[in-house]
């Protein structure tokens, strides 16, 4: 679902990670004005808002940030004492940094305020083909919201996915096809125990967390293409 008409406006759910700071490019293509909504929800790895700003002020796009904390818990990404390599407590088929409600809790703030500045198009990084198996991530969850919030605001609410069906490295080779690669790899944070200590080539971060073996897996298989 790709705009065509001249003068659309879109705002981005930006966690200054892989995937949505390839989304931020993706949108800066496909629309006229781009504006990114962040949430300090007390994830563990704070670095990721920091390094949203710096890829906003890069792109040229308005960052904002939402403090929502305290709104969501149970996960190893809001009690940082718990495990990071363990079952979620509530659902032994998902991982601890599983967030329950996280992105529905997102997805209506930004219809909501984006409402407010006659944006009507979100943009999301979910993804449902390669990821950790967040049920808020997969693409009938995301359509249920854009109903709910269409019903809501009396008014089409659209929320782009466009990653929700590509592997993490064809996540990487958008990012080379939109021309932002290096900007990517070097600025975006997905490491969710907030290293930003080591480099690697697929970027900054260590192999103890599951965001960034899927990061860095996806990196391996998009390079053997590129040799």
């Amino acid at each position: 679902m790709i705009p065509t008409a001249p003068g659309t406006a879109a705002l981005v759910l930006f966690s200054g990670g892989q995937d949505s700071t390839t989304c931020l490019f993706w949108a800066k293509k496909h629309f006229e004005r781009v504006e990114a909504l962040g949430f300090n929800y007390g994830q563990k790895h704070q670095v990721e808002l920091e390094q949203a700003l710096l890829i906003a002020q890069k792109a040229d796009v308005p960052f904002h940030v939402m403090d929502v904390g305290g709104l969501l818990q149970g996960s190893s990404l809001t009690e940082h004492h718990k495990a990071m390599d363990s079952p979620h407590e509530q659902n032994q088929n998902l991982p601890a940094s599983f967030v329950p409600g996280r992105n529905a809790l997102f997805l209506t703030i930004a219809a909501s305020w984006g409402y407010t500045r006659q944006i009507h198009d979100l943009v999301g990084g979910m993804c449902q083909t390669d990821y950790s198996g967040y049920p808020d991530c997969r693409r009938v969850f995301v359509d249920s919201l854009q109903t709910t919030a269409s019903l809501a605001l009396d008014q089409d609410v659209r929320i782009h996915t466009p990653l929700m069906y590509l592997t993490k490295a064809e996540t990487w080779k958008l990012a080379k096809d939109l021309g932002v690669l290096e900007i990517v790899r070097d600025m975006s944070h997905t490491d969710y125990n907030g290293n930003r200590s080591t480099y690697n080539e697929w970027g900054y971060g260590e192999l103890d967390n599951p965001a960034s073996i899927l990061r860095a897996r996806g990196w391996e298989e998009a390079a053997k293409g590129w040799v």
